[in-house]
């Protein structure tokens, strides 16, 4: 059996180890014969990227972004520049200072970086570009509108229909919940999966668990308007907590430690689930609480796009991670592993393989094209 739910290589992001795990699985770049050496770079490379608001700190989507792209620049010998943007007023300018800066290849962190990122590349089409959860395709016709533009795009759905079922097997309330920072594709293509899976768990086990905050007909649903932990996002958790819901997946960088505290605070059985990194191996303040995580590889696709662009084969064409090439996946129940149905990883396992092979369909109107 694959491990309990397919889990990254990339999962261990408790940041101490981060370069080493990854060092060991990214594609290397080629090397010279005879001596087993990497192939020198040009050492003018510089690989850049701009942080959404949340910043490199974030424990989560920026954090993981950072981490490649440092993996990458050790293992190319070359020093990366990362800037951290206080805000959305800042994405622009900071891609503006990081070309200014000389840097060859930029990544920024977000889809609200988009737009920036975008106007960055068609004024300096000597400069290659690449977004995390964007497809650079704002005219919509199924391609990136610039040809030095790389989106790094993930299949969320795909892992989050995993959590769903593993959501609606542990909930003895028969009610669970969830919740978005944005209402953007990269939130809701996570609360889409999520709330299939409890339907697919129904449909499969002839039970009636409940989806709070997330209807996928409608798309309509539960928003802070922000990815900030603090009020908003706790008192989004405390609604789904007074509604009955034992298992809670925040969608949205740091608003599950305002989740967390919720949980606490009514001092039951109310189970987290994290999303990007897994969240126990990056915030062991939390860890107690988190039934799994639901990972996708940003760190891959980072180490992956700057380790082509630096031998000269950058492309625009799409990065997607999926559970087939493990660019999504669902993190192991750390401390829940003896709390779960003993069949549960049996189940996830082969309904992993089942959407794989397309016997399973899962589809979120954010899911890549």
């Amino acid at each position: 059996m694959r491990n309990p739910i397919r889990r990254s290589a990339y999962s261990g992001l408790a940041i101490a180890a981060v370069g080493i795990l990854l060092a060991g699985c990214a594609a290397a770049p080629e090397e010279e014969a005879g001596n087993g050496a990497a192939a020198p770079v040009d050492s003018d490379f510089l690989p850049c990227m701009v942080s959404d608001a949340g910043g490199f700190d974030d424990r989560s989507f920026n954090q993981l972004g950072k981490a490649g792209l440092d993996v990458a620049s050790d293992e190319l010998g070359v020093t990366p520049n990362a800037i951290e943007s206080a805000d959305e007023s800042a994405y622009g300018p900071n891609v503006d200072n990081l070309v200014a800066e000389g840097c060859n290849l930029i990544v920024t962190v977000g889809f609200l970086l988009a737009e920036a990122t975008l106007a960055g590349a068609e004024a300096n089409p000597d400069v290659n570009f690449a977004i995390i959860d964007d497809q650079l395709d704002a005219d919509f016709d199924g391609t990136p509108d610039v040809e030095n533009g790389k989106p790094i795009v993930f299949d969320t759905a795909q892992a989050a229909f995993l959590a769903g079922y593993a959501a609606a097997s542990y909930s003895t309330s028969g009610v669970v919940g969830t919740f978005g920072g944005i209402q953007i594709p990269p939130v809701t293509i996570f609360m889409d999966g999520f709330a299939d899976g409890v339907i697919h768990y129904n449909e499969v086990n002839d039970a009636d668990v409940k989806v709070l905050g997330w209807d996928v007909a409608s798309q309509t649903g539960s928003f802070t308007g922000g990815f900030a932990a603090g009020t908003e996002a706790k008192q989004a958790a405390q609604t789904l907590i007074d509604q009955g819901a034992d298992v809670i997946l925040p969608v949205g960088g740091p608003i599950y430690q305002s989740a967390a505290e919720a949980i606490r605070d009514a001092g039951s059985e109310i189970a987290l689930i994290g999303v990007d990194a897994d969240v126990y191996e990056t915030d062991e303040s939390v860890a107690d609480l988190l039934l799994t995580s639901i990972m996708k590889g940003v760190d891959v696709g980072v180490s992956e796009v700057v380790l082509a662009a630096a031998n000269d084969e950058f492309d625009n064409s799409p990065f997607v991670g999926t559970l087939e090439n493990d660019g999504v996946g669902l993190a192991p129940f750390h401390d829940f592993e003896d709390k779960v149905s003993p069949d549960l990883a049996a189940e996830l396992d082969a309904i992993t393989q089942e959407i794989i092979d397309g016997t399973i369909t899962v589809e979120s109107p954010a899911s890549p094209k």
